[in-house]
């Protein structure tokens, strides 16, 4: 499991953001970073500001590693089309970032030990493994036993967010479909996000 589970919080604070938009966060109190010179802010470099960015990105998806984000990037270029939105899209199609936004608990770090469970099904399969790509048309749905959980109960009740337009939910049911991979826009990251600069880190 990685690191970053247990030092989310630190991180937002050192990219100077709060990623998950969650009131909680302490870079709502301490909008610094961590550490005794963490109030000191540097001039980045371009390569510090393409460096920054892609930080962000990896904090905003939870566990994300290198591989995998080099992996994303190989293919969004290989794709037809906007290379920074071939990328966001294909980040928005895992399961673990889905089963975050359908609303199923509160976090995407949540999400992943959720997946990673064997608590959600694709179209009525089992998967427990948050990288596997969703595609349009797709239904997700809570297990039956962990519908009762109350984790999941408490994340649908919540109203500081809601289920983005490129999907859809049955709350009762505790289901949800994966209408259409989303553009940028679309997105309802909780803070400024540049995959432009994602790109243009990994092309140097």
């Amino acid at each position: 499991m990685s690191k970053r589970l247990q030092s989310k919080f630190k991180i937002e604070r050192r990219l100077g953001a709060n990623l998950s938009g969650r009131a909680k966060s302490s870079f709502n109190k301490r909008n610094y970073g961590p550490g005794q010179h963490g109030a000191e802010r540097k001039k980045l470099t371009d390569y510090g500001t393409q460096l920054h960015a892609k930080q962000k990105f990896k904090g905003v998806y939870g566990n994300i590693s290198e591989k995998q984000l080099r992996k994303y990037y190989a293919e969004a270029i290989r794709r037809k089309g906007d290379s920074s939105e071939n990328l966001v899209g294909i980040l928005e199609t895992r399961l673990d970032s889905v089963v975050y936004r359908l609303k199923f608990v509160n976090s995407v770090y949540a999400a992943r030990q959720f997946v990673n469970h064997g608590h959600v099904t694709v179209n009525g399969k089992r998967v427990n493994i948050p990288s596997y790509l969703v595609k349009p048309g797709d239904e997700i749905a809570v297990r039956p036993k962990a519908k009762e959980m109350a984790v999941v109960i408490e994340a649908l009740a919540a109203t500081d967010r809601n289920v983005p337009d490129y999907m859809t939910l049955d709350e009762k049911a505790m289901k949800g479909t994966f209408v259409r991979v989303p553009t940028f826009a679309e997105i309802p990251y909780a803070s400024q996000m540049e995959p432009n600069l994602v790109i243009e880190f990994y092309s140097r």
